[in-house]
C-alpha cells in the first residue's frame, strides 16, 4: 500500500495534480493476473502485485494498431518521445484520439515510459513524409513541439472495450485513485492477444 501512496498524483492524461489523498490518481503499467467480478489484480512492471476494485464508472478501453496514414493534418494526437543528442524528439509512439476525445490532456510535459520521456498532447499542425520517418509539428495552446516519427513505431488509436478483454497475461495500463486507503481503478487500457498498450 506504501508503493501505491508514493505512486500516487499521475493521471493517464498527462501531468501531475496536487490532490487530496483520497483522490490521487495512481497509474500501473503492467500484466493482468486475475480480474473477477469485483477485483482487478495486476503485476505491475516493478513485479509488485497491486490488487483495485472497480470503480462504479470503471472504464475499458482497447487499444488497437492503426496505419501511419492516420496521422493527417488537423488530428489531435498523443505521443511518448525521447529527446536525442541534440534535443530533438523522437517518438516512441503515437496514439490518434478519437474525435470526441480532442483536447485530452493537451500539452507537453515529463512521460514515465522509459526515463527522460516526453508526452505530448496536441494538434498535428504540419506533417512531412521522408523515406525512413515522418515529421510532425504538433500544436497546442502554449507552444508546438516538432517530433520525428520513425518507420515502424507503433501508431495506435483507442475504442471502447469491456472486461471480457481483461484475461490473465492481458498488458494494461491502469489509471485508478486511492480511495479510503483502497486502490480503485477508474480506467483500464488494454491490448488483445497481448499486444502491449506502447504510450
Amino acid at each position: 500500500m506504501n508503493r501505491i501512496l508514493v505512486a500516487a498524483m499521475v493521471f493517464w492524461a498527462g501531468g501531475l495534480a496536487a490532490q487530496p489523498a483520497a483522490t490521487a490518481s495512481i497509474r500501473l503499467r503492467g500484466t493482468v493476473e486475475q480480474a473477477d467480478a469485483t477485483r482487478l489484480v495486476v503485476k505491475d512492471r516493478d513485479g509488485s502485485e497491486v490488487s483495485l476494485l472497480y470503480a462504479d464508472d470503471f472504464v475499458v478501453s482497447e487499444v488497437v494498431p492503426v496505419d501511419p496514414s492516420t496521422l493527417q493534418l488537423g488530428r489531435f494526437v498523443g505521443t511518448t518521445a525521447v529527446p536525442g543528442p541534440d534535443g530533438s524528439l523522437s517518438a516512441l509512439e503515437v496514439h490518434v484520439f478519437p474525435e470526441a476525445a480532442r483536447g485530452t490532456g493537451e500539452g507537453h510535459r515529463p512521460w514515465d515510459l522509459e526515463p527522460g520521456s516526453t508526452m505530448t498532447n496536441a494538434t498535428v499542425a504540419a506533417l512531412t513524409t521522408g523515406a525512413n520517418d515522418r515529421t510532425m509539428v504538433l500544436r497546442y495552446k502554449d507552444g508546438e513541439k516538432k517530433i520525428r516519427v520513425p518507420n515502424g513505431v507503433p501508431v495506435v488509436t483507442m475504442k471502447p472495450g469491456d472486461r471480457s478483454l481483461l484475461v490473465a497475461g492481458a498488458r494494461v495500463i491502469v489509471t485508478g485513485q486511492v480511495r479510503n486507503g483502497q486502490p480503485v481503478a477508474v480506467r483500464v487500457i488494454v491490448g488483445r492477444n497481448g499486444f502491449a498498450p506502447p504510450m
